[in-house]
């Protein structure tokens, strides 16, 4: 494993202040409301009816609890990182501390996936809730403003209109790169907004509905398999783990905000581990209302179980509630997601991989407000541009990857660097980080050929990239680099 960045330049790093540094804004309890915001998103809406009807019925609550648990184990070994390494890039940076340069690239042009795609996903999303949110006061946007050019909508008339590009989409992007630029606590104050009203529909749904469970929608808890593995029964409930397991994606996003933290040590480890415990417990009482109030069953052809839940309780007006939530829950993880991409591009460009422009830091702001600017295009012409599920599969691919090098990073850690302080320490190593290893490759196997494919291509483009640019211009591999107190060495191998 050759040039790997030395972890000693990495806490000197963290440890710079001043003019051209992002700026430590970020308290405990941001970081958990960051998390949080970035995990709870209309999958808590819409993938637990999913699993309940065709997979778990009510033990879709254990079903939460098997992928919260499958998550803890990335999430962990993530917390250890955070807190050991506080600086800004994520997997990114602790890709380049353990395995070197080249894994730390891939890696970073792997981290587009899950959080500039995985933005343009997200905001796709937002458009089409926004515009049945207007529909309910009679307010519409033309349906070719709302569609990317391959897709089409049968009208009331019968007539056929082609989407021209997605305009709310394009809109909530753009607004939301704009606030990120104005400030990091800026952008922390609206996230805890949208966060405590998305929280607090929820809370309202689990108080109202807890009232109208019915006990014998919970009887049987654990339906009979039908024959077919992963059709209820125990298997169903390990097949709606994997279903339900994509609803827990985002926490990782908090570590990209290490370099903000004002006690990262203490604070990385909170908001990565307090935002997931905090969203399973949510997610299993969510679950367990829904599964009581309606019959599972009710669920099967729904594309809005919630819907089929209110139904059975004399507060229809919980409708609307829940479409603000969702749509509170979209904002919340777009916002997010951006933070964490232009955070990794601010990094990788500090490292002279990519041009130094994604580098640069607002003199007022204090934030990689070039960087941002990149992201409002780019994610934008995505969500302008391009069908939601094409750019969903490749986010679910890149997130796992992401996993799984974070889970290999800390076990190559305690060999390399053992007596490196650890503020949080990854329990049961190596039993943890392997387990994470094999639950998030068999989640990757299950993923559609062609979404294998497309990874396969945007990993060529970044190769590509990485052999014009980045190998000529990486500071390690010209010798800019050294470990403080030894010569300037251009190769570092391990």
């Amino acid at each position: 494993m050759r040039f790997k960045k030395p972890l000693d330049v990495l806490l000197k790093e963290a440890s710079a202040s001043g003019e051209g540094t992002l700026r430590r804004t970020l308290s405990s309890f941001n970081l958990v409301t960051m998390g949080i915001g970035a995990i709870i998103g209309a999958g808590l809406f819409s993938l637990t009816g999913l699993a309940a009807a065709n997979n778990a019925g009510p033990a879709v609550t254990i079903s939460f609890v098997i992928g919260a648990i499958g998550c803890a184990f990335a999430g962990l070994c993530y917390a250890e990182f955070a807190s050991m390494i506080p600086i800004a890039g994520s997997a990114y940076t602790y890709s380049y501390a353990t395995m070197g340069e080249f894994m730390a690239w891939i890696i970073g042009w792997d981290l587009v996936l899950e959080y500039a795609l995985g933005a343009a996903t997200v905001s796709i999303s937002w458009s089409q809730y926004l515009t049945k949110f207007l529909h309910l006061y009679d307010i519409h946007i033309p349906p070719q403003f709302t569609m990317s050019p391959w897709e089409s909508v049968t009208l009331a008339d019968g007539s056929i209109v082609n989407g021209y590009f997605n305009l709310p989409a394009v809109f909530i992007i753009v607004c939301l790169s704009l606030l990120l630029i104005r400030g990091t606590k800026e952008s922390a104050f609206v996230n805890n907004i949208l966060v405590i009203l998305k929280v607090a529909v929820v809370l309202v749904f689990i108080a109202v509905g807890w009232s109208y469970i019915n006990p014998s929608n919970h009887v049987p808890y654990i339906p009979e398999n039908t024959g077919k593995f992963g059709e209820f029964g125990w298997s169903g409930v390990l097949r709606g783990a994997g279903v339900v397991f994509f609803a827990f994606i985002g926490f990782d996003a908090v570590s990209t905000a290490a370099q903000e933290a004002k006690d990262p040590k203490r604070g990385m480890p909170i908001g990565i581990i307090g935002s997931l415990l905090a969203c399973t417990l949510l997610y299993v009482l969510f679950s367990h209302v829904m599964t009581g109030v309606a019959n599972y069953k009710e669920f099967k052809d729904s594309a809005a179980p919630v819907a089929v839940a209110i139904a059975k309780t004399p507060y229809a007006w919980l409708q609307k509630a829940i479409i603000l939530a969702i749509l509170a829950g979209y904002t919340s993880v777009i916002l997010v997601m951006l933070m964490g991409q232009s955070r990794i591009f601010y990094t990788m460009s500090k490292d002279g991989l990519i041009p130094q422009v994604f580098g640069q830091v607002h003199k007022k702001f204090q934030t990689p407000y070039k960087s941002n600017l990149l992201f409002a295009v780019f994610v934008s012409l995505f969500a302008a541009f391009v069908p939601v599920h094409v750019v969903g599969e490749m986010v679910s691919i890149g997130t796992l990857f992401a996993f799984v090098l974070v889970c290999v990073g800390v076990m190559v850690m305690r060999k390399s660097d053992p007596n490196t302080p650890r503020p949080f320490r990854t329990p049961w190593v190596p039993f943890v980080p392997i387990a994470g290893i094999l639950i998030c490759i068999s989640m990757m196997v299950s993923l559609p050929g062609d979404t294998w494919l497309r990874l396969a291509i945007w990993m060529l483009l970044g190769l590509i990239i990485y052999a014009v640019y980045g190998k000529k211009h990486s500071l390690i591999r010209n010798g800019k680099v050294s470990i403080p107190n030894d010569p300037p060495n251009p190769h570092y191998t391990e």
